[in-house]
């Protein structure tokens, strides 16, 4: 059985390794009237009847890892926000989502459906900004919209507990991940400001820290995350000392060490490593030379 953090009206059962992925950390939420998941990661597998029983399913964005006890909640209604909508209704959805070239989505499949036992739900319903859900009992759940590692990326915010669930704003020593097609730096970078607003005591992440109850812990843990993507910016001026062109930069790794070999790694660097590019250019800090190269200034 999975560790279990209890927070009022909020459960916190941890995945192994407090949540890092290929696991996570859910969130059941319990009011007078519904029972709430917060997402579904590989964890949801091994929680039996408090999971099974639950009245819906919202998920704070799609991505692989966070639907992977949608297979056993068929009952349950399952919302989204509505630009990570068609993600979570189908396949195609998802490959969008994702924005691989075909071969790393056909491999793609085959992981999703055997290590995350994958199913779409064209039943998904999508919310919006500010969207309230009210549990009963004064329960009251609010969706945050803080898009950049998704395009409908939120934070669920259990107001009556303080406690605001942060998704993929993991805190993680990785950094920020906005690798996708529907990723987005600057959005990210918008996003770290306003995850600080957030009217919270107690701050849940899908992976890594998992429960964090100190504000200042909180705010110096999210300096330390957001550091990454002025790092990794840092990381390229090094590499554009000399000219190199994005193939280059891609063979040379931004996000993922030498060896670590995922089928999606390269695309996700190739997506990264161009808005890191595009930022730095918007900012003079290189330029682009004739046969398609960059360089720094």
């Amino acid at each position: 059985m999975a560790s279990v953090l209890n927070f009022g009206a909020v459960r916190v059962h941890l995945g192994e390794k407090s949540g890092k992925y290929p696991d996570g950390n859910q969130l059941i939420v319990q009011g007078a009237d519904m029972r709430v998941a917060f997402d579904t990661p590989e964890v949801a597998n091994r929680i039996g009847p408090e999971l099974d029983t639950v009245d819906l399913v919202i998920l704070g964005h799609v991505h692989e890892d966070h639907m992977a006890g949608l297979h056993r909640l068929t009952h349950a209604p399952v919302q989204v926000h509505e630009a990570d909508l068609a993600a979570a209704q189908s396949w195609d959805g998802l490959c969008q989502h994702y924005g691989y070239p075909a071969e790393v989505l056909e491999a793609m499949h085959a992981i999703v459906q055997k290590d995350f036992h994958y199913q779409p739900r064209p039943d998904a319903t999508g919310y919006s900004d500010g969207a309230l859900w009210d549990l009963g009992g004064g329960v009251r759940v609010r969706a945050h919209h803080l898009p950049g590692h998704t395009a409908g990326h939120c934070a669920l915010v259990v107001e009556s507990e303080g406690l605001a669930f942060i998704g993929d704003i993991d805190l993680s020593g990785f950094g920020p991940y906005y690798g996708d097609a529907t990723s987005n730096l600057s959005d990210f970078r918008h996003t770290l400001k306003k995850v600080a607003e957030l009217d919270a005591r107690i701050w849940a992440t899908s992976h890594h820290k998992s429960v964090i109850t100190d504000r200042a812990q909180f705010l110096a843990d999210l300096a330390r995350f957001a550091s990454k993507i002025d790092e990794r910016s840092a990381q390229l001026l090094g590499y554009l000392q000399t000219p190199h062109s994005l193939h280059e930069l891609v063979s040379r790794r931004l996000l993922y060490p030498q060896g670590y070999d995922v089928p999606f790694v390269p695309c996700a660097e190739r997506n990264t490593i161009d808005m890191h590019l595009e930022e730095l250019l918007a900012q003079g800090q290189i330029q682009s030379l004739e046969d398609g190269r960059f360089v720094a200034v």
